[in-house]
């Protein structure tokens, strides 16, 4: 039978069974290895609280820590939120990760 994808839209790979996670739009529990992963790096406060707060402090350079987040979506919620697109039939035989937008700073 003809397949869509030469993985069938998991990453397993000789692993019988992977635990599940629960996608953060819908509450669906989904296989790790199927989910759409992002990872999100954030400030704690926004822009304008940060700069008050910055001028408040009383110890100079202190940096605010950062909030780290590992978000899983299933498939239809990634969809529907537009965080991946569908492709068409050759443009799923491209395996190459799309172009970044941000630039790092080093």
């Amino acid at each position: 039978m003809p397949v869509k994808r030469r993985n069938h839209g998991r990453n397993k790979k000789g692993r019988g069974h992977v635990k599940r996670v629960r996608c953060v739009s819908t509450g669906k529990a989904i296989p790790k290895d199927k989910a759409i992963k992002r990872f999100i790096v954030r400030n704690i406060v926004d822009a304008s609280s940060l700069r008050d707060i910055k001028e408040m402090s009383a110890i100079n350079d202190y940096i605010l820590p950062k909030l780290y987040l590992k978000m899983y979506y299933c498939v239809e919620a990634a969809v529907h939120q537009r965080i991946v697109r569908g492709r068409s039939k050759e443009g799923r035989r491209v395996r190459t990760p799309p172009e970044r937008k941000f630039v790092r700073r080093g």
